[in-house]
């Protein structure tokens, strides 16, 4: 896992949950750092901005897509996953 691929999507979960970054864990689930169904769609916009990817529009329900948003680290990853598949 690229710290800097952590960094940033902290960075961005932080900004929408209107919360410190540091409170942003890798463990943490957007749920704990009351990110509600619209602040997830704007989680994964900035993400897509951000990493340049295309996050599949099912990614809120891990059992239906490839892209897992039900943590912080589970989001890290799905990023560098679609990251990898397009280099």
């Amino acid at each position: 896992m690229s710290d800097t691929t952590l960094d940033a999507v902290r960075s961005i979960i932080a900004e929408q949950a209107m919360i410190d970054v540091a409170e942003v864990k890798p463990e943490s689930t957007l749920s704990d750092l009351g990110v509600d169904s619209l602040g997830l769609v704007e989680i994964v916009f900035a993400i897509e901005e951000k990493f340049d990817v295309t996050v599949p529009f099912n990614a809120n329900d891990p059992s239906a897509s490839e892209f897992d948003i039900s943590s912080v680290q589970a989001a890290v990853d799905g990023v560098e996953k679609l990251r990898a598949a397009q280099a």
